[in-house]
């Protein structure tokens, strides 16, 4: 099994492992993610339909409301969030939401995620040093 090491930057420290759920859009938690459930719900979303709950949710940034952190955090008291958070660049508004919730978060890494990663792939992130091992699957 190949094994990839990326670098970057914490965001939200913690460690999380699980399997990548990788998007090539941006994503907004307020009106686009059901917290109850973890679905993305935003219509004609690449991953419309999909559950975030427990994975470790790979895409470019967050999009749309301030409210996306409350979201995110509400996410967490019904166990839907995602485990882990990597972004080419975190926004303010998730950054926020994953610091709350202790969502282990990165960003800019020293190649772009979204290439490297795919979904199913196991992944292991290491926000307190910046470190993502990537498992092809």
């Amino acid at each position: 099994m190949a094994e990839i090491i990326l670098k970057g930057h914490k965001v939200a420290k913690g460690k999380a492992q699980g399997e990548a759920l990788v998007c090539q859009e941006p994503i907004s938690f307020f009106g686009g993610v059901n917290f109850k459930t973890g679905v993305i719900t935003s219509k004609g979303h690449q991953l419309e339909g999909v559950s975030i709950m427990g994975k470790i949710l790979v895409f470019p940034t967050e999009r749309g409301s301030s409210m996306g952190s409350d979201v995110l955090y509400e996410m967490t008291l019904f166990e839907t969030a995602p485990k882990g958070i990597i972004n080419l660049r975190a926004g303010q508004v998730l950054t926020l939401g994953a610091i709350v919730s202790n969502i282990p978060m990165v960003d800019s890494l020293d190649a772009n995620p979204m290439e490297i990663i795919s979904s199913g792939d196991h992944v292991e992130l290491d926000a307190d040093q910046g470190i993502v091992i990537v498992r092809k699957g």
